[in-house]
């Protein structure tokens, strides 16, 4: 790559400014572990370990059942699981059997993961036994291609005496009943065959993954992500994250070989937890401390806070609200967070108070990135070190990746520095497009000296030292505790409610999460409704971050000329309100 505005004084050391190599199948990364360090230890659950030549076997298993039960290469396979031990395993299957991964967040009601496996065609789904999660599944499925479904019981992977126990008293989480055509976790497991099967992949073509988001409209959109997307991103996290790992010693890539423990606490199904913990873990043959409900323990987060002092947690990411609950956590004096090396941030803008405050506690530089679900997710990144990292900034494009800043109306005119524009993104991370929508393909991809890009819907520029500062965002995104919630989204479930006519859903700010989610509601003529009643009908219908949290009742809300309604208004008013 030639030398671009933010390759100057301040990239950093011996940074490439391009890499290569990841022109590989994903299934890679647990192989090549596997390889080296078979006895290191892979994933901890409640104090249970499964190691990198476990979770191999797993893997190599689960691929193998699944093509017993008819999955072809180029199928797709949705997993809607927490952050439990299995995942890795199943992940890793998916991929070694050919098909795609359809990742679901585990709290969806039965109607948005219904829509995903029915958008995506998904064949099978794995599901956590769960008096929730199961039923969802079980009504999710209908109407939908998926013939397989494997159910997957925590108990697999707990230490022996508290399966045992836990079986005993009642406490490990299972469903009333199942179905009797559906499969078993360990039952799959235990029959299939070892080997792995032998299925060829082109990396840079065959999909991997398929990532649900709003994209830039907020109509819900598969991103189709190929294996070499993933692979680049991880290899360009692990040259890009260098930290110092010995006190007064010099940054280095992270060590591998079982020297560091990764917090898993960011979800799995999201890619930005995926990359920066589940396989950036993977490809390092690190230990992952597995985390299904972050907010466990009495404050919320304690428990968390427990596993980094017992396991000496190295690598943690996070979105800021967690750095938030964190810093204020009434009982963080009490835990020993001095082993947390490096830690990453994304999702929404990290106040430099909460950083330095976080910083104070462990020791540990924060680094704040920058990306998108179609970017899987990485794109640009600040130097890992407390001297170039540049607050209020996400960084620069990491190596092999292009930004330019863009017009808004166009897409296709590169504009001066430091002069405010869309950011586009080329790079080999960038999405091969979206799932059966070539019409959303044409809005976002534009051809700039013959390099494909893509319009992310932000609005920033570059600084004159060649940081890329986000200064507004072209979509109505809303941004909740580091998770996009897309209006139309919101909306479109709002409107099944028989009594409501017209709905507009906008972004507020929130000390707490950034923003939370209010929206405008029209009545039908003669139709009378409490705010009370509204947010019961969220709540039934939509995963927590996406529910409004405030309801305003209008007799109007304001329309353009051919009387589309005009968020903007709304959000302005908001914004008003906000600075009076």
């Amino acid at each position: 790559m030639e030398s671009k505005v933010w390759h100057g004084p301040k990239w950093p050391k011996d940074m490439p400014h391009e890499i290569s190599g990841y022109d590989k199948p994903l299934s890679s990364l647990i192989d090549d572990a596997a390889r080296d360090y078979p006895d290191n230890v892979y994933t901890i659950f409640n104090g249970a370990s499964r190691t990198y030549a476990q979770v191999q076997d797993t893997a190599n298993r689960i691929a193998n059942f699944l093509i017993s039960r008819g999955i072809k290469k180029g199928d797709r396979v949705a997993i809607f699981l927490p952050n439990l031990p299995h995942y890795p395993a199943i992940f890793f299957g998916i991929v070694k059997a050919g098909a795609a991964c359809v990742t679901c967040n585990p709290l969806y009601k039965a109607d948005e993961l219904n829509y995903q496996l029915k958008d995506s065609g998904a064949k099978a789904v794995f599901v956590m036994d769960h008096p929730e999660f199961y039923p969802t599944a079980q009504k999710a499925v209908a109407g939908s291609d998926v013939e397989t479904v494997v159910v997957c019981s925590v108990k697999s992977y707990l230490p022996g005496m508290k399966a045992f126990i836990g079986g005993l008293l009642g406490k490990i989480p299972k469903a009333e009943s199942h179905d009797p055509g559906h499969f078993f976790f360990d039952e799959i497991v235990a029959s299939a065959k070892a080997e792995a099967p032998n299925i060829e992949i082109n990396p840079a073509k065959d999909l991997a993954l398929v990532i649900y988001t709003g994209g830039t409209t907020g109509v819900p959109k598969g991103a189709a992500l190929t294996h070499s997307n993933f692979v680049y991103d991880v290899m360009a996290v692990q040259e890009w994250a260098q930290v110092p790992h010995d006190p007064g010693g010099p940054p280095e890539p992270a060590r591998k070989g079982g020297y560091h423990t990764f917090m898993g606490i960011l979800p799995w199904y999201h890619s930005f937890g995926m990359t920066m913990c589940m396989l950036w873990a993977c490809h390092t043959a690190s230990k992952l401390v597995c985390v299904p409900n972050p907010r466990a323990g009495n404050p919320p987060f304690t428990d968390v806070l427990k596993d980094v002092q017992k396991y000496k947690v190295t690598m943690f990411t996070g979105v800021p609200t967690i750095y938030v609950a964190f810093t204020n956590h009434k009982l963080i004096d009490q835990f020993d967070l001095r082993s947390i090396m490096a830690c990453g941030s994304g999702g929404a803008p990290l106040p430099a108070e909460v950083a330095k405050q976080f910083e104070s506690k462990t020791g540990a530089v924060i680094f704040e990135g920058y990306g998108l679900s179609e970017t899987s997710p990485l794109a640009t990144c600040n130097p890992t070190n407390t001297e170039d990292r540049k607050f209020g900034s996400v960084g620069f494009p990491i190596p092999s990746t292009d930004v330019k800043i863009v017009d808004q109306d166009t897409g296709l005119q590169e504009l001066a520095q430091g002069e405010d524009g869309e950011i586009a993104i080329c790079g080999p991370q960038v999405m091969q497009g979206y799932w059966n929508k070539p019409e959303e393909d044409q809005a976002v991809f534009r051809q700039i000296d013959g390099k494909r890009f893509f319009l992310t819907g932000d609005i920033g520029h570059f600084d004159e030292e060649g940081y890329i500062l986000i200064t507004d965002r072209k979509k109505d995104l809303i941004l909740v505790g580091g998770f996009n919630v897309y209006p139309r989204d919101v909306e479109e479930v709002l409107y099944k409610h028989p009594k409501i006519a017209n709905v507009a859903v906008v972004g507020v700010l929130d000390p707490k999460s950034g923003e939370k989610v209010k929206a405008f509601i029209q009545l039908k003529p003669g139709q009378e409704a409490s705010e009370k009643e509204m947010l019961e009908f969220a709540h039934e219908h939509l995963v927590g971050y996406k529910r409004p949290k405030l309801i305003e009742f209008r007799a109007e809300l304001p329309v353009s000329a051919v009387g589309k309604v005009l968020r903007r208004v709304l959000r302005d008013e908001e914004r008003d309100k906000a600075k009076s």
